[in-house]
Order: C-alpha cells, then structure tokens, then sequence
C-alpha cells in the first residue's frame, strides 16, 4: 500500500496535538472499565468502509493502518498509545476507511453505544474524545482525504450539488476530474459519479441517496416515539436538540438541507459571542450537531417535513418519502430561505453561475472574476467580504439608498473601504446571460431607469425571505409572509414560543416577530426546552 505523506499519529502541530492527545491515567483507568482486551495479527480489519458501526479501540502495542480502499493508500497509522475513532463513531456517520491492523496489534475495545455513553455522562472520557474527533475530522477536510470520491464536472448543478452538501455537512471527500476514475467505475451517464471504498458506485444520486448511502438516513429505522421532533438543524433547532436531549428528552432533528440552514452558508459571522476573531457558519453548525449527538440527539438530513398530524396526544410528522416519525411534542425551526427573483432565465443557471450561499466551493467559480451579490443585510455582506479574497471585483447590488438601514454597521464600514467591492444603491438586477450551462452577465437597471451590463461569473442572489410553511396550511396560525404566531395571546394558557396548537413550539427566524440573528435564534431554541418540559408533565 501506498502512504499519504507517512502521517502517523505523532502530532506535529497544535490540531494534531488535539487530535492524539496525551492521555493521562484517569483517562484509562475510566476507558479500561468498559473496555475488553483484545488480540489482532497483521492484516486483520478491525473495521470496513461503509460500516454502519464500528468499536473505539485502544491500541496499546502494535499499529493501525487507516486505509482509503479508493486508491489502496495509507491515509494515516495509528501507533500505540492513541485510539482509533473518528466523528462519524458519535454522529451514527458509517465509516469513510476502512481499519486494518498493520502490526500486531494488543488492544483495549469498547462497543460504540458504550463510549457514546460514557462521552455523554464522563467528563474525563469526553473531555478528550469528542475535541480529538472533531480536530480529525477537520485534519480530513483539510487533507481532502475520504473514502468518499465525487467525479464530475464543475460546471454540472447535478454535480455542485453534492459537493455542497458534503462540504455543508463536513463530510471528507475529495473530487476528481471526468476521466480520472479507474475504468471499472466510470458509467455511461452523463451526471457525476460518487464512488465509496473500492466498489460501491453511484451513478447520479441525489443528496438523500447518498445519505442514505453514508449511513445518515437515520429516520428509516426511527420506529420509536421520540419526545421532541425539532423540524429544522439551523441554530434554533440544533440549539433545541442540545438543551432538550441534554435533560434527558429523546430528540429527533430533521433537516432538509444540510445542518446549520441558512447560518450554515455564512463565510465568517463575527458578532457571535465567544468568537472574536469571527466563525463560519458551518464550522458554528457542525459543533452544535456534535453536542446534540454527544447527548443523544439524532439528526437526519437530508429529509423534508411535508406533513403534521395530532392523533391521541401523539404527533405524526410525514417526510418526503411517505416515511412517518411519532412523537410526544414539536418544535418548529425550518427558518427562511432567500426569496427566488422573478427574473426570466434565473433558474436556467441555478447552480451554474446562480446560487444562494457563499463558500469555499461557490468562491472557486468567481475566482479572478467579477461577481455580483443582490441583498443589503449582514449575510449578503459577510457574503461579498469572504468573495472579494477570490474575486477581481464584487457588485453588491441594493434597492435602497445605502447599506446603513439593513447592515451591521462593522460590516457596511468594511465594504466602504474595501476597493475590491462596489456598492451600486438604487439598482436592481433584471436580466441574466449566458451560454446554457454557465452565466456569464448579468443586466443591471438603476433609479433612473439607465441600464448596465456587468460581465459576471457568479450572481449570488440574498435578498427577502420566505417561510417554508405552507405544509403547516390550517394546524397552526400564520401570518401572511408564512411566518408562525406565538405568545400568550395565541390561546389561553400559551407561553412565548406556544404556537395555536398545543405541544407544537415555533423558535427562531420562522417565529412571526422574532429577532433575525444567530445569537437570537440559539437563545430561543435553548429557552423552549423548558416550555416542552411543562408540556410533556401536563400530558404525561
């Protein structure tokens, strides 16, 4: 087997010193009393890829081989001394690698269920656990080392769409060229192929199928009654999930998307507190997931709400593919989407110079190029601070006068001074163009009614929202934007996140009259929880 670039777990910087911790006695005094001692020659695979499970293990003499079966290399050795595990052991992920003992290997197993118990309950085992999976898990993404490989092209929808939701979901993976997949991979279709391990081949899946495939689809076996349904892994919802599994509540989180909603496309949100040098939005999502899933919340993504019933005190939540999950109350957190422009030729080039979030991976196709932003709040500004590191020039166009009435003003302050980035007031984009399959221009008519054409790689459209309510027609009251009433003047007896239908609770920028902000959101989902607790007392 190949090696890729000889890393083993001696840590040679400050993530990888977090990653292969030192571990002191107390550490595996604890781990020991669950653990059994167990026996691997060389050669022997401790774990396969595509695993639904997989045991924490212990190496005290000998190594392990971390092995991508894609290309047969050595993505990392385990010495003795450390532990073989990674996120996805926490977060129900199946395996990306596959565990192979390069030497003989005396090891220390504990069964999954088990650490995952002992991180929620011991802080001396999660205390250094769950720092050291979320530190690999970002080794990874910075390796661009997964099991997981996407081969198609860029300038595909079908293609920037599994990207996003990997990369949205913090997933490794890395992505190839047409052409560069071995023969006994490559199909006959024209979409992008997704290969896991050395065999497994999908031809053109969508999101929900691949998740399925990596073992996220945790609604399929979701048989059971659960205490709180939160629909939606935004800030709110995750929020919700934490504080509600934490006191001990069962919780199931469905998200449509990808965790973190809206937030989760943010570049860098630099008012959130606790961060001062500022936050991705993915990166602020995928730690809340962790600690929902470090106290046994459960996420599944991506998986859509289409329905909601009351039947005997119980609530049937219908998802996207007539699947039902039951439970003993709700909390709504689906926040908004940005608005749709009615724009003639705008979803031609969705996904193909037309998009909605500003990341890593929507930068690389305005890199050296002008781009152009629609809105004027804090995201459309976060979004053309982060674009203009990759652009020639960033456009942001508004309706209004300035920026001062909607931004945050650190933020409208950046952007005045930022020669990179030109402010048009007074405008608004009326037509885009392009060949077909990528954007090229976009056609921009000010207050005067003078027009202008703008020679742009990527439109990134962050203006007005709406909420995705509509399958909440007739159970619960809404105003006319789709947002949900709550309060106490909603019904007698009704708390401030109470919607008109008892045991079902709105939280965050889907509550009418909530405060569109990230902090906001996470104060209210975290508030709820006690709301639910009196709830579930009443009925009980």
């Amino acid at each position: 087997m190949s090696s890729s670039g000889n890393r083993t777990s001696t840590p040679k910087s400050d993530l990888e010193r977090i990653a292969w911790p030192r571990l002191d006695e107390a550490f595996l005094e604890e781990l020991f009393r669950h653990a059994e001692r167990r026996r691997f020659e060389a050669g022997d695979v401790l774990f396969e890829v595509g695993a639904a499970a997989y045991d924490f293990v212990y190496v005290e003499t000998g190594s392990v081989d971390i092995v991508d079966r894609a290309s047969g290399s050595v993505v990392l050795r385990i010495d003795q001394g450390n532990f073989v595990g990674e996120l996805g052991m926490l977060m129900g992920q199946g395996t990306f690698f596959a565990g192979v003992a390069g030497a003989a290997v005396q090891a220390r197993v504990v069964p999954a269920p088990v650490l995952r118990d002992l991180v929620a309950r011991v802080p001396v085992i999660g205390d250094v656990v769950v720092p050291a999976f979320i530190a690999r898990r970002r080794l990874l993404l910075e390796w661009r080392e997964g099991g997981l490989v996407v081969s198609g092209p860029l300038q595909d929808r079908r293609t920037v769409r599994l990207l996003a939701f990997l990369e949205r979901g913090r997933i490794p993976h890395r992505w190839v060229e047409p052409g560069a997949l071995p023969a006994e991979h490559v199909r006959g279709g024209d979409g992008p192929v997704v290969v896991l391990g050395a065999s497994v081949v999908l031809d053109d899946p969508s999101p929900h199928q691949l998740a399925r495939a990596l073992g996220l689809d945790l609604a399929a076996d979701a048989d059971g009654i659960f205490d709180v349904l939160v629909v939606g892994a935004g800030p709110a919802g995750l929020a919700a999930s934490v504080y509600a599994a934490s006191e001990g509540l069962s919780v199931l989180a469905v998200e449509d998307t990808a965790i973190g909603g809206q937030a989760g496309t943010s570049s860098r949100i630099e008012n959130y507190l606790g961060f001062p040098t500022g936050v991705s939005g993915a990166e602020l999502a995928h730690r809340g997931a962790v600690q929902a899933f470090k106290f046994g919340a459960r996420i599944t993504v991506p998986r859509r709400a289409t329905g909601l019933k009351c039947r005997d005190g119980e609530f049937q939540l219908a998802l996207d593919d007539e699947r039902c999950v039951r439970g003993r109350s709700v909390v709504l957190a689906t926040g908004l989407q940005y608005r749709r422009l009615p724009i003639d030729g705008l979803g031609t080039y969705e996904g193909q110079g037309v998009y909605y979030a500003a990341t890593d991976l929507e930068a690389r196709f305005c890199t050296g190029r002008e781009a152009v932003v629609i809105g004027g709040g804090n995201s459309a500004g976060q979004a053309a601070m982060f674009l203009s590191r990759y652009a020639s020039r960033v456009h942001i166009v508004v309706r209004g006068p300035g920026l001062s009435a909607t931004m945050s003003s650190y933020l409208s302050r950046r952007i005045e001074r930022d020669e990179r980035v030109e402010l048009h007031t007074h405008s608004e984009v009326v037509a885009v163009h392009g060949d077909g399959s990528m954007l090229s221009r976009v056609t921009m008519r000010d207050g005067s009614g003078s027009v202008t054409d703008l020679e742009a790689s990527a439109l990134f459209v962050m203006i007005g929202a709406r909420a995705s309510t509509d399958w909440l027609e007739g159970l619960v009251e809404r105003d006319d934007y789709g947002l949900i009433h709550t309060g106490p003047g909603i019904r007698e007896g009704a708390g401030e996140y109470d919607t008109s239908l008892p045991g079902v609770f709105a939280v965050g920028d889907v509550r009418a009259g909530s405060v569109k902000r990230v902090a906001s959101a996470v104060g209210e989902g975290s508030v709820v929880v006690s709301s639910i607790h009196r709830y579930l007392q009443r009925t009980e």
